[in-house]
């Protein structure tokens, strides 16, 4: 029978949802930061998972996406932080970061480190925010890090010790929100053998509802990892 310790959520379909209900772009991200996002890992937590990741800004979205909605998007992060660290205590919610935050503005770097620090002992569920994440840089980093270091050894577990996913476990399901079914980088050395399952769903509408659908169809599949 299969078990699962971590999931992973690409939320697509943000800006397709706003404007499909003739809103502006940052209610679709709203709706997702507010209230999707939190209700999922409660969910998650109550089905007793232990990761739960969710890529919030991905390399490509810094570079290519207006500066407004970049804007947008930080202030959100900011909100998301200073409203959910008290209930991250609370409820036992440990937050991690991957990707590489020295890519965004001064102030939010603090907020992420003051919300990794006081969270660091919680031990219920751990939720993995991907922010200015893509799964090339990823790489390229770590490769940076051990030239640095001028190791001569290159294998599997010693790339894996400078990813940003370490002592993380892969995640057993990646979801993918909004009709899209590709990764688009996203953890690209993790989801070896993670099994995929993509919804039509906007991520706005990808409800609590939606997650079990997605639960109850990985669990009626194989996995085989190779063998």
């Amino acid at each position: 029978m299969n078990t699962i310790r971590h999931i992973a959520v690409i939320p697509d379909g943000n800006r397709r949802w706003a404007k499909a209900k003739g809103l502006p772009t940052v209610e679709g991200h709203r709706i997702a930061s507010e209230k999707i996002l939190p209700d999922l890992i409660q969910k998650s937590s109550d089905l007793g998972i232990s990761y739960f990741t969710f890529w919030a800004l991905s390399t490509e979205n810094l570079k290519e996406r207006t500066k407004t909605e970049i804007d947008n998007l930080f202030k959100l992060m900011r909100i998301f932080l200073s409203r959910r660290l008290a209930e991250f205590k609370k409820k036992g919610i440990k937050l991690k970061v991957i990707g590489d935050i020295k890519g965004l503005p001064n102030d939010l770097q603090k907020n992420i480190e003051k919300a990794i620090n006081e969270t660091k002992n919680n031990n219920k569920i751990t939720l993995v925010l991907g922010i200015n994440y893509g799964g090339k840089d990823e790489i390229i980093r770590a490769i940076k890090k051990i030239q640095d270091l001028r190791s001569k050894i290159l294998d599997k577990e010693t790339l894996s010790s400078f990813l940003d996913t370490v002592g993380i476990p892969d995640p057993d399901l990646i979801i993918r929100t909004g009709g899209e079914q590709r990764l688009s980088g996203f953890m690209l050395w993790q989801s070896e053998y993670s099994e995929l399952y993509f919804s039509d769903k906007y991520f706005p509408d990808f409800t609590s509802q939606e997650l079990e659908r997605a639960l109850k169809n990985y669990f009626l599949r194989q996995r085989r990892f190779g063998k």
